[in-house]
């Protein structure tokens, strides 16, 4: 089924141009038809076929979307709605920054659809790395699949300029040992996402990311 309509993606290009309470309040009834109600539908689908691979995915879309008002306290970017529509389908949906998932986010140019972890304590990062080091082999056959490669292309995140000593010899082999962060991404288009696959395109991409988050998953679960 589609779920969206191209002024899903025309909405938040108006809303780039027009950043402010009026304008929104004006075509509040547009966002509600055009983009919160088919992207809470695509979310509750997502979460529906997600949990039958995961059974602890039991999530409702409230605990998976994200508010469109943007947090401006202390940004100096006072613009009060965000651009895009965005979601975390996992066990823990949006608050949950240990289990992986898939972050998706739709806005005015398409979308993306993000794997991995992004914010990682300092013990989980320190369990990671000695999974990577002990595990090289395996670890450079899931970073180099081909499945892999031809949907997310590679890991991401920043580097710290030091890593601890223990890793050395595995930083030499393994460069990637010393992200903060090992996160992926697909890129969708605005075909693809008004195309009546979509939800199966998107959990084709998380059985893809599957193996890599299971295997940097259990690396921590003990701690």
């Amino acid at each position: 089924m589609s779920y969206f309509t191209k002024d899903f993606f025309k909405f938040f290009s108006d809303l780039e141009k027009n950043n402010d309470r009026d304008w929104f309040n004006e075509n509040k009834k547009r966002y509600e038809e055009s983009v919160k109600k088919p992207f809470q539908n695509f979310i509750q689908d997502a979460i529906n076929i997600v949990a039958t691979d995961d059974p602890l995915v039991t999530i409702e879309p409230k605990d998976a979307i994200f508010r469109i008002h943007r947090d401006v306290r202390f940004s100096p970017n006072k613009a009060p709605y965000k651009t895009h529509a965005s979601a975390v389908v996992s066990r823990g949906g949006r608050k949950d920054f240990t289990t992986p998932g898939m972050y998706i986010e739709f806005g005015a140019k398409g979308g993306r659809i993000y794997s991995g972890f992004y914010e990682i304590e300092k013990e989980k990062l320190q369990a990671m790395r000695e999974q990577i080091a002990k595990n090289l082999k395996e670890f450079n056959k899931l970073i180099k699949g081909k499945r892999f490669v031809d949907n997310f292309g590679e890991i991401r995140g920043e580097q710290h300029k030091r890593i601890p000593p223990e890793f050395k010899e595995a930083f030499e082999k393994q460069p990637l040992i010393a992200n903060k962060q090992f996160y992926y991404f697909a890129d969708l288009t605005k075909k693809e996402i008004l195309e009546d696959d979509v939800l199966k395109r998107v959990f084709n991409l998380y059985k893809i990311a599957k193996p890599l988050n299971e295997f940097l998953f259990t690396s921590f679960q003990n701690i």
